[in-house]
């Protein structure tokens, strides 16, 4: 909680336990008085409540109500003048074995990794939409994103499929038209990958349900994130739950 909303709190809860109320009626009182806290803190755009935001004026936020949730919603936000502005915001899917702690997680779990990550590249099977700016890729029948353990390449783009990486333990990207339409890599596990750890997160397009770890929103929303995420920016995306240990404002 901010200190406003601290301070509001602990002030309530005081003052009713100094009147010495009834026990239930102090008791539903602070309980009204926890709500109204909870009011003032989300009544700040989320990114002022981050523990980080990855220091540029372009952030992402895939927000889930818990860990077994395959279900949140996506929100992206601008930064001009030093204040924070949400630019949009779409459905979200998750992995089908809800969320995890990124740092923890392990390959193979269908779990999407909380934290906060770089976005380097898009990519897709149609071209980039009209404004794009950021790299982008086009998907050939020969491009593969290598998820090997043993593979040199493990966890990047390959083209063609590496003799070092097999293609059983390897996703070709062009198997998923409708997914990988339009999508952005997450650079989780990405800068010095940790075998085991996962590999080919990406934000992509929706398919028929909740995704392999990925996270999904609709295609027009794809579309529209890509043409906005601006490099210079320094664009980041936080994944994470409502509270507790991978509480999206921990990120």
């Amino acid at each position: 909680m901010r200190a406003g909303a601290v301070a509001l709190l602990s002030a309530a809860c005081a003052a009713l336990l100094a009147a010495g109320a009834p026990a239930s009626a102090t008791a539903a009182r602070i309980t009204a008085a926890r709500t109204a806290a909870r009011t003032v803190v989300t009544g700040v755009p989320l990114p002022y409540r981050m523990a980080d935001t990855g220091g540029g004026d372009q952030l992402i936020t895939a927000h889930a109500p818990g860990t077994g949730a395959t279900t949140g919603t996506v929100s992206w936000w601008q930064r001009r003048h030093g204040r924070w502005r949400r630019a949009g915001s779409a459905p979200a899917r998750f992995g089908s074995g809800g969320l995890a702690e990124g740092r923890t997680r392990v390959q193979g779990t269908s779990t999407t990794p909380t934290g906060l990550y770089g976005l380097p590249f898009g990519f897709g099977t149609g071209p980039a939409p009209a404004g794009t700016v950021i790299p982008y890729r086009r998907i050939g029948a020969d491009s593969w994103w290598c998820q090997d353990n043993a593979s040199a390449s493990y966890n990047r783009w390959v083209r063609p499929l590496p003799p070092d990486c097999a293609a059983r333990e390897s996703e070709r990207l062009a198997d998923y038209p409708t997914q990988y339409a339009r999508a952005l890599v997450i650079a989780f596990n990405y800068r010095h990958p940790v075998r085991g750890r996962g590999a080919g997160i990406f934000l992509h397009v929706h398919g028929e349900g909740a995704t392999a770890g990925c996270v999904s929103v609709p295609a027009g929303a794809m579309a529209r994130i890509l043409a906005w995420v601006r490099p210079a920016a320094r664009p980041h995306i936080a994944i994470g739950t409502a509270d507790g240990p991978t509480a999206l404002t921990r990120y």
